[in-house]
């Protein structure tokens, strides 16, 4: 009898509490989810950091045996000045120093890369005004471009998503919710070939010392917002059309981002996903609820009260007795009137 009391009382807390259980779930997952990413990239990418620190030393012995006048301090001072460049943008090759990295094209890039959070991290302000006037423009140009792609993707949804889903379920009768998949899906593919594939094989061709692997990677990371770095377009030697091709990589950009919003948007709508989320939020208030509240409240402060009289009247039981002394009046004859 006790343990299916007890049982029954486990389960009805577990019932109560199942959005927190989920919830609890759903963080312990990600944990593992980053543990499990980090082991793969540190398995994955430690041995060739090893080898590539391993060629440097070699490259660095093999330079100083044939320059024997340059010491080796000597040579650390001059790599640390040029990588320090290097991580403003700043090349002294014969083949980089004829690229301006903050020409009018080059500054629209680097713009639409920050209201974007793309920030690949290959072009920095260099000058403390630049630096400065880098937080005021993003502190007001991000939010700014979160509200235009909202109101943006706002419109395309309804004409992309809602409608030609609301027009199949009323013209041929098709469930709402598979019709809606079914959409989600093909604009997901659309998406994908436009944005990704396309892009990937144009970019192969132009970048000269870009495959097609490296091409989709640069376009998944810069349309992913995250924006690493190690590939940018139009940085190579001699580039032609450098200007045409920088604006064209910003409007693939915007576009792009743009495409990829209006997608997520139309799988986030699916009512699947929808029901699925719930599962991790917590329940919100009804007007109901709040009834309820004020009424325990209400009830609260009345038996607080109630409890503070109690204990007023007990104090004064609790007093001991004063009796009480007569009261002397005088008439209007002179005579004393005593009053008890």
């Amino acid at each position: 009898m006790l343990q299916s009391l007890a049982g029954s009382r486990c389960v009805r807390v577990i019932d109560g509490n199942r959005s927190a259980w989920y919830f609890a779930f759903l963080m312990a997952s990600y944990i593992l989810y980053l543990v499990f990413g980090a082991l793969i990239f540190s398995s994955v990418e430690l041995p060739y950091e090893d080898l590539k620190r391993k060629e440097l030393e070699e490259v660095k012995r093999s330079f100083l045996s044939e320059n024997q006048c340059l010491s080796e301090e000597q040579l650390e001072v001059f790599l640390e000045r040029v990588l320090e460049a290097s991580n403003y943008g700043v090349s002294i090759l014969n083949n980089a120093s004829g690229n301006w990295n903050w020409d009018f094209m080059s500054s629209l890039f680097f713009a639409s890369t920050v209201l974007s959070t793309t920030g690949y991290g290959h072009t920095v302000p260099l000058s403390d005004g630049g630096k400065t006037f880098c937080i005021f423009y993003s502190v007001i140009g991000i939010p700014f471009t979160l509200l235009l792609f909202t109101a943006v993707v706002q419109r395309i949804i309804v004409h992309i998503s809602q409608r030609p889903v609301l027009y199949i379920h009323l013209r041929w009768g098709y469930p709402k919710n598979i019709v809606a998949i079914v959409q989600a899906v093909l604009l997901g593919i659309l998406t994908v070939s436009c944005f990704f594939f396309i892009p990937a094989a144009v970019f192969s061709d132009l970048e000269e010392d870009w495959n097609f692997l490296e091409s989709f990677y640069f376009c998944f990371i810069s349309l992913s917002t995250i924006g690493l770095g190690d590939y940018v377009p139009g940085e190579g030697y001699n580039q032609r059309f450098r200007q045409l091709y920088k604006f064209g990589i910003t409007c693939y950009l915007m576009l792009g981002l743009l495409a990829m919003l209006v997608t997520l948007e139309t799988f986030c709508e699916l009512q699947e996903l929808k029901t699925f989320r719930k599962l991790f939020y917590v329940k919100r208030m009804k007007d109901g609820d709040q009834e309820n509240i004020m009424e325990h409240d209400q009830l609260a402060f009345s038996s607080i009260s109630d409890q503070v009289a109690s204990l007023k009247d007990e104090r004064k039981l609790s007093e001991p007795f004063v009796a009480l002394q007569p009261v002397v009046n005088y008439n209007g004859d002179g005579s004393l009137n005593n009053e008890h």
